[in-house]
């Protein structure tokens, strides 16, 4: 039977990991604009996830503050189970925590660079998600939207290659899971340009930014609300019949 085409959450509950800030952010007011309850998971930024969710309370949406380091078990663990333990059910994962380490070509990049890029880009996403499955496929319409880079497309520009392994490795992980856990749960993932968010205000000059823009076909670089929409598309039933497929958000970059 085909779900009601519709873009509302209502009675659903999303845990997004790295809520406190840019994409993580704007992922949790769409999502809980349309209805979802939201499990706000975040590790450095307690401040900024403080801060939103009284902005999403103020709005009326319930949301509860999830601690933790994901590329722990123990804390992964618990972070999915205290969100269920609080509603009873969980039916939508957003896999959006990490970052990049730090800016290294191969050949200068550290072990320790190497393997803090794969745990927090791609083992939290695993941890999460493996103990999210049992929840997701007991609702019988589960979604997982996995949050990628447009460095699986350039290799990692400028020294991020870590990164952009640990990226195309979330790609991978979205096939995978696409095919072991339908129909019960559907996964896909988005692809963002150059988002304007703290991410490349930390790592990116603004030399760097008006570059990209320069690249765009449609002028200017990716807003973390452009993001957002798309995930809210996926997690939704408008994308009932979308499994394992990667959306593309970046004005255009990578037009062949």
């Amino acid at each position: 039977m085909i779900p009601e085409q519709t873009l509302q959450l209502t009675g659903k509950t999303a845990l997004i990991s790295g809520a406190g800030v840019g994409i993580g952010r704007a992922v949790a007011l769409a999502l809980g604009q349309a209805g979802a309850f939201i499990g706000l998971h975040y590790y450095s930024s307690k401040a900024a996830a403080e801060s939103l969710l009284a902005e999403l309370t103020a709005l009326g949406i319930q949301a509860i503050l999830l601690p933790g380091d994901l590329t722990n078990e123990a804390d992964a663990n618990a972070v999915v189970d205290q969100l269920v333990g609080e509603t009873g059910r969980l039916d939508i994962v957003v896999n959006n925590s990490g970052g990049l380490v730090k800016r290294a070509k191969i050949e200068e990049c550290t072990l320790e660079n190497w393997n803090k890029s794969l745990d927090i880009n791609l083992t939290s996403a695993f941890l999460v998600t493996r103990r999210a499955i049992p929840h997701l496929r007991a609702t019988g319409n589960g979604s997982i939207v996995n949050i990628l880079s447009l460095s699986v497309q350039t290799g990692g520009a400028n020294g991020g290659g870590a990164y952009a392994a640990a990226k195309g490795g979330l790609m991978v992980f979205t096939h995978t899971l696409a095919k072991e856990l339908a129909p019960q749960v559907r996964t896909n993932s988005v692809m963002p340009g150059t988002v304007e968010t703290q991410h490349h205000e930390i790592h990116s000059t603004p030399e760097m930014m008006e570059n990209y823009r320069k690249q765009t076909p449609l002028g200017r670089n990716t807003a973390p609300e452009e993001v957002a929409s798309s995930v809210l598309f996926l997690a939704s039933d408008m994308a009932s019949h979308i499994n394992g497929a990667l959306i593309d958000i970046s004005g255009g970059r990578f037009l062949r």
